[in-house]
């Protein structure tokens, strides 16, 4: 037996996904819903992909609360802390998003150093490292940081406030507890369920035509089935102890080039995908009046933006899909779970 992993948020794309390559590799997993009614749907998912579920265990535990999380760490040996708020819309307060993810984020990190856990990995994201600050003509690393204090967004903000709460509480509370962070760009690749990402949302937005042009930007992509996996090669790796790892899994793409990659991968199922440019002070004119596209008009309007998976590829022996792929993956598994509207 491998071992005891406990999983927080099982119920979300990533964490299912978390679950199922830790079962196939022999884990024994335990992970965190915050209502019994969501075990059904973490079984069913799972069930869905073929994976064995007998390993699996399930506990009631909420980021808002500490109640449950004595619990659901007893026996565990290392945590994958996956949970974390991801909303479509941005909140008007950004205490609505900053407050939970670093309020749980060191709810857990609390209780896993109470618990005796090895070590946490720690899903953070690549907002935490790649936004407000200017223009860098170098691919960003694990080197560099968020500037929170720039005009970023509510949930930029609160993955760089989380991550940099869970560093500072490791080095001065956290005893022996080791801890990794894996920073992912945009994550597509399969569903397993109904249940998908902002940046899933975003291709389902094509795929139904409801966006008529693409705002000029960059993105990362990755396979969620490669960021399971570097988080489970973080988990035992000894020298992941302390580091950060970026999961991208090639060179950023615009919008356009995510557009084109659905149309080229799923034929006439992809029809109403757009590939037209909207000018950006069209973008900008449009935030005085709609909160999305003043996001989508900030300052990585129009720029080049790029970022480097070479350390997990170097320390973790990291092999990751192609973006294509992970965003081809995405828009098959929309269609084929009728999730696409006619």
């Amino acid at each position: 037996m491998a071992g005891l992993v406990l999983v927080t948020g099982g119920s979300g794309f990533l964490g299912a996904h978390c679950i199922a390559r830790l079962l196939e590799d022999g884990y024994s997993v335990r992970t965190t819903v915050r209502s019994p009614e969501r075990e059904a749907d973490v079984k069913q998912m799972l069930a869905r992909a073929g994976v064995n579920c007998e390993l699996l265990q399930f506990h009631i535990a909420d980021l808002r609360s500490d109640d449950g999380w004595q619990g659901a760490l007893q026996g565990c040996s290392y945590v994958l802390h996956v949970a974390s708020p991801f909303p479509e819309r941005q909140p008007s307060n950004p205490d609505d998003l900053i407050i939970p993810a670093r309020d749980g984020t060191l709810r857990v990190l609390r209780a896993a150093r109470d618990g005796g856990i090895k070590r946490v990995v720690l899903t953070s994201s690549f907002a935490a490292i790649g936004y407000g600050r200017l223009a860098k003509a170098n691919p960003y690393t694990e080197e560099d940081w968020t500037d929170e204090g720039a005009d970023v967004t509510p949930y930029v903000k609160s993955k760089t406030i989380a991550e940099r709460a869970a560093w500072h509480f490791v080095e001065k509370d956290g005893g022996s507890m080791e801890l990794s962070v894996i920073n992912p760009v945009g994550i597509f690749g399969p569903l397993m369920g109904p249940d998908y990402p902002a940046s899933i949302a975003f291709l389902k937005s094509m795929l139904e035509g409801k966006l008529f042009a693409l705002p000029r930007l960059m993105f990362g992509a990755v396979d969620v089935r490669d960021v399971a996996q570097l988080h489970v090669s973080a988990m035992i790796a000894p020298d992941a102890a302390g580091q950060r790892f970026l999961a991208t899994s090639g060179d950023f793409l615009t919008v356009q080039e995510i557009a084109q990659t659905l149309k080229t991968g799923l034929g006439s199922a992809a029809s109403r995908v757009s590939t037209r440019t909207l000018p950006d002070w069209l973008v900008r004119m449009a935030g005085v009046f709609s909160t999305t596209a003043r996001q989508a008009g900030g300052a990585d309007l129009g720029r080049f933006k790029n970022a480097s998976n070479e350390k997990a590829r170097r320390m973790l022996s990291w092999q990751p899909r192609s973006p294509d792929e992970a965003i081809v993956a995405a828009g098959k598994s929309l269609l084929d779970l009728g999730l696409v509207k006619s």
